[in-house]
């Protein structure tokens, strides 16, 4: 039966950049409340 857990079978399946994953979803959420708070600031002046 194989080793399966072998980590020389598995290398650099998945490359992690958690730096980057963490700097991508904090712009892309920021940028998402910002369209979120236009859109809030352009509904409060249309009902005004």
């Amino acid at each position: 039966m194989e080793n399966v857990r072998d980590p020389r079978e598995h290398f650099n399946e998945e490359p992690r950049h958690d730096f980057t994953d963490v700097v991508v979803g904090f712009i892309g959420f920021a940028g998402f409340m910002t369209v979120v708070f236009a859109g809030m600031v352009i509904a409060k002046a249309l009902i005004s």
